[in-house]
């Protein structure tokens, strides 16, 4: 396990990345303040550049049919690209799920890595029937 420190939004102190699933190369989901916080494991600083050509990261909720039917988290770094960098993790890598009534926009995804901040995105919200989706973002 880890800990995190909170300050609304951001994120003041935390040893995630010197706990076992950051050591091991596992990403971490944390939700505070209204956002969406990415712990980006050091093995994964790589896709950085990807990520910062994104304009909005899409968060998918559903199951992965091709893993039994475990439940987890897509987010999808759009950048109107036909191939957007997109990030698949289990539930277990994230720290609570969102409602049904969470859906939608009106929230940030932000990445941290062990420097701090990296980006800020906005972020949109769906639960879907499956994963892989990796479909942009389409108003209901």
């Amino acid at each position: 396990m880890f800990f995190i420190e909170n300050n609304a939004a951001n994120i003041q102190s935390t040893d995630y990345w010197d706990s076992e699933a950051g050591a091991a190369g596992y990403c971490f989901l944390s939700w505070n303040g209204g956002a969406g916080r990415l712990l980006l494991a050091d093995a994964l600083i790589k896709h950085l550049p990807e990520m910062n050509s994104a304009h909005t990261c899409i968060v998918s909720y559903g199951p992965v049919p091709s893993q039994k039917g475990i439940m987890a988290w897509e987010l999808l770094f759009e950048d109107d690209s036909l191939t957007p960098f997109a990030i698949t993790i289990s539930a277990e890598q994230c720290d609570r799920l969102l409602t049904d009534e969470s859906q939608g926009g009106g929230f940030a995804i932000s990445v941290w890595t062990r420097a701090g901040l990296q980006l800020s995105l906005p972020g949109k919200f769906r639960k879907v029937p499956s994963l892989p989706c990796l479909e942009a973002w389409r108003e209901v």
